[in-house]
């Protein structure tokens, strides 16, 4: 079959490689100018893992030679492009190609692309492979178009702009104010961090690995198989003191508590940067190095609500004007409008947008009612509270190629998931997760910051993996084919692998 997949990062690599190995057509369509998804666009200073790569690494693909337990930015896109250039991925990719539009044809049973320039594309199936975090997301906060010096995003960090010496407002302390915060404070002459709701932290020791190790991973057999599975059952553990066992869950805040309590020193930032939300429900950042910067000299953790920006400055709810040089945006992304701009149109013109007006859903994260021979990589209710999210990744791309040998052997038509499957899938996970950690405070991972989960799964990334460990005929009708319309597919083995 003719597949096309959108995005070129962990996702759309890893169901390229499928695809190769079941005998199947592809290519992918990426916007940049460079593979790697979020690792191509986030080159902000210390942008690194904050999960060991030798399990944010795909399993066939496994390297011994990374610089520390958690790589760096540039290490793990240089990986990527090493493995798309060894699995001839490369090849195939289109950079600088933006689809802006993908079109159901119900009779030609295919699917048409439109980029952003007006070119014309034809597929069999379509792999959406654009992830939950591509599109930076900006605060509507008044007077920021007025500001006369460089300001911008993490995700888009300019580095033309010298910050050093100058004074720089960072607004947002997530997951990359995490990271580029601490090196900032040391290059800027003033940094005033803008903090709408504080953190949890973890430790984050991240040496390269002596020399000595480095020769132990890559001769000691077995080794690195134990180190992944080690760290896999982790994360694990974290997930059951989430969802299952709370007086883990207890511990873990405990842990949590003290680690920042002994880093914390000055009783003033201590006071200010001390999370008031329920443990977990956001996301857990890992860091050694952020909260000692926060107690630097020049550096001032502001709690005021921002209220307008001017030419030179921000002003804050109380009054106070800081003037600063550079503004850096540390807010995030529109985690939940996993697709957007672009416009998908289905069975009937039907518009994936549309169907998802009141917050994303498919069944197990992959296939949507409406939309046949359609498939989502990384799509809702699959990201991680804490885990390697390329384990849900695998696990996906392993389903799409099972879903494609269902066609093959049904010999034509389209496959299009039943409605009341991917409602009972939906509302499955939903009930899993109504009352859960994650809904207990506003973030990225709902709809709208504190509307319906859309972002995570609510159980162990194993038991993901056995979930979709194949596509099941039952869940599908076969649209399209001569005298088999809406007939269920034939059953076909699990793939191997």
């Amino acid at each position: 079959m003719r597949v096309a997949i959108v995005g070129a990062g962990f996702s759309g690599i890893e169901c390229a490689h499928r695809l190769r190995l079941a005998g199947h057509e592809y290519t992918i369509f990426e916007r940049s100018d460079d593979l790697g998804g979020v690792w191509n666009d986030n080159t902000y200073p210390g942008a690194a893992c904050d999960v060991p790569s030798y399990l944010y690494s795909f399993s066939w693909a496994q390297r011994r030679d990374w610089s520390r337990p958690c790589s760096p930015q540039a290490e793990i896109q240089r990986y990527l492009r090493e493995v798309a250039e060894r699995d001839g991925i490369l090849a195939r990719i289109r950079f600088g190609c933006e689809i802006a539009e993908a079109h159901w044809d119900e009779r030609a049973l295919s699917w048409t692309l439109t980029t952003a320039a007006g070119e014309r594309h034809v597929a069999d199936a379509l792999v959406l492979a654009c992830g939950q975090l591509n599109r930076p997301a900006y605060p509507d906060i008044p007077g920021a178009d007025a500001f006369a010096g460089p300001a911008f995003h993490s995700a888009r960090w300019d580095h033309d702009v010298d910050l050093r010496g100058r004074r720089v407002a960072v607004i947002g302390t997530g997951a990359s104010a995490i990271q580029f915060v601490p090196v900032l404070a040391q290059q800027a002459a003033r940094v005033d961090l803008y903090q709408r709701t504080a953190p949890y932290l973890l430790p984050r020791r991240n040496p390269a690995y002596p020399a000595a190790v480095r020769t132990a991973i890559r001769r000691v057999p077995g080794l690195q198989r134990l180190r992944r599975y080690g760290m896999w059952g982790v994360m694990e553990t974290f997930i059951l003191g989430y969802t299952k066992l709370p007086p883990l869950k207890a511990a873990f805040r405990l842990w949590s508590a003290g680690f920042m309590r002994l880093q914390l020193r000055d009783r003033e930032v201590r006071r200010k940067v001390w999370p008031r939300h329920e443990f977990g429900c956001k996301r857990i950042l890992f860091s050694s190095t952020y909260l000692p910067a926060l107690q630097r000299p020049n550096v001032e953790v502001v709690t005021e609500r921002v209220e307008r920006i001017d030419a030179d400055g921000v002003r804050t709810a109380d009054g106070v004007h800081r003037p600063v040089d550079a503004i850096v945006w540390g807010t995030g992304f529109h985690a939940d409008e996993p697709v957007v701009p672009l416009r998908v149109h289905g069975a009937g013109g039907g518009e994936l947008q549309a169907a998802w007006r009141d917050g994303a859903r498919a069944h197990l994260g992959i296939t949507v009612a409406g939309f046949p021979n359609l498939f989502l990589m990384y799509g809702p209710n699959t990201n991680l509270g804490v885990g390697s999210i390329v384990a849900m990744i695998e696990a996906q791309a392993g389903y799409v190629v099972s879903a494609l040998a269902l066609l093959a052997r049904a010999g034509g038509g389209a496959l299009s998931v039943r409605p009341e499957v991917e409602r009972a899938s939906t509302e499955a996970v939903q009930t899993r997760l109504d009352g859960s950690v994650w809904t207990r405070c506003q973030s990225w991972y709902r709809k709208d910051g504190d509307g319906r989960v859309v972002g995570n799964w609510p159980g162990f990334m194993l038991e993901y993996v056995r979930a979709v460990a194949h596509a099941d005929a039952a869940d599908f009708q076969l649209v399209g084919a001569p005298s088999a319309e809406e007939a269920t597919p034939p059953s076909a083995p699990a793939p191997a692998g």
